[in-house]
């Protein structure tokens, strides 16, 4: 570990620990890096995946299998109920209890997932902002289904051009989160960032955060994988998966977890509104979708370590880039 530095009060700080956050697009093959890691290293897992912390939504969110999670386990996985709503500053939260419990056992926290927003919320902290208004979101849901989200998207562009300017039309939890604020405050996100304090991250203090992602260097590969793990996932057995939510009765696709990329196909296809090889089609392309903006967020990461999936050399080079950090 890294030397403790002296402070302004002549007494040594708490040394700073490392803890290594993987990101990547979907089906880069963060996973699997991640299991070599914690069979080569003192690592713990931290799910940063948005959509894997719910019970229930295994197969479509590709989460690791039994005999995955009993060599490596993974904290913030399977922990929350469809029919809850979560945050990045409840992750924020709940992530830093997690890697100062690992901190505490002496091992090192590995952060791996593709949800940007909740990477961000770690590293940056969040601005203040209105609470969630379930009257609101589903004024704007009712919009988005009579209208379109495109329709939703240009009611952004109105009142915040620039967080629209940053929000793909295609992102439906980010625009309606971004509409929402406004309806329910009168003020845009643009404003609440301008004119709030970001939370303090003082928890942060003695951990240094090291970035890094991997993925293949041709987007073509990327594609191929998506369609290929999309596919396998219909076989695996969503459909039933989503049969099994859907039956439940109270879930409905407004919620946050019904959204997730391929649960929102199934379920229009198990309702009758596609047919199997157009739900298939249109999920495989709503997660090319999500990688796109996800290696989006990445080109503007910076101090991110960049690693090529394809290289049989990059477990090698990360090994010897963690022990560099890790002295």
């Amino acid at each position: 570990m890294k030397s403790p530095v002296a402070s302004s009060g002549d007494q040594a700080e708490q040394p700073r620990t490392p803890a290594i956050c993987l990101l990547g697009p979907t089906a880069s093959g963060k996973t699997a890096l991640a299991i070599e890691l914690v069979r080569r290293l003192p690592c713990e897992i931290i799910n940063v995946d948005s959509a894997q912390i719910y019970r229930g939504m295994d197969i479509g969110t590709g989460k690791p299998d039994a005999a995955t999670l009993a060599l490596a386990p993974h904290r913030l996985l399977s922990f929350l109920d469809p029919a809850q709503v979560y945050s990045a500053s409840l992750f924020r939260t709940d992530a830093l209890r997690e890697m100062a419990e690992i901190r505490a056992r002496g091992r090192i926290p590995l952060l791996v997932g593709g949800s940007m927003l909740y990477f961000k919320a770690l590293r940056d902290g969040l601005a203040a902002m209105p609470g969630a208004d379930p009257r609101i979101r589903q004024q704007i849901t009712a919009m988005a289904e009579t209208l379109g989200w495109a329709a939703v998207h240009a009611h952004l562009q109105e009142v915040d051009p620039e967080s629209a300017l940053r929000i793909h039309p295609n992102d439906p939890q980010r625009l309606q989160r971004a509409l929402e604020i406004f309806l329910v405050s009168g003020k845009s996100m643009t404003q609440w960032h301008r004119e709030s304090q970001l939370v303090p991250a003082s928890p942060l203090d003695h951990v240094d955060l090291h970035f890094l992602s991997i993925q293949p260097r041709s987007r073509d590969v990327l594609h191929d994988r998506i369609a290929a793990r999309f596919r396998g996932m219909v076989d695996q057995g969503l459909v039933a998966e989503v049969e099994a939510l859907r039956g439940r009765g109270d879930l409905t696709l407004a919620m946050p977890s019904m959204r997730a990329v391929g649960y929102r196909q199934v379920w229009q296809y198990i309702a009758g509104d596609l047919a199997f090889d157009a739900m298939v089609e249109q999920g495989i392309i709503a997660t090319r979708q999500l990688a796109k903006r996800q290696i989006t967020w990445l080109r503007s990461w910076e101090n991110l370590q960049d690693f090529d999936s394809e290289n049989p050399e990059t477990l090698e080079l990360i090994l010897k880039f963690v022990d560099r950090i890790a002295i």
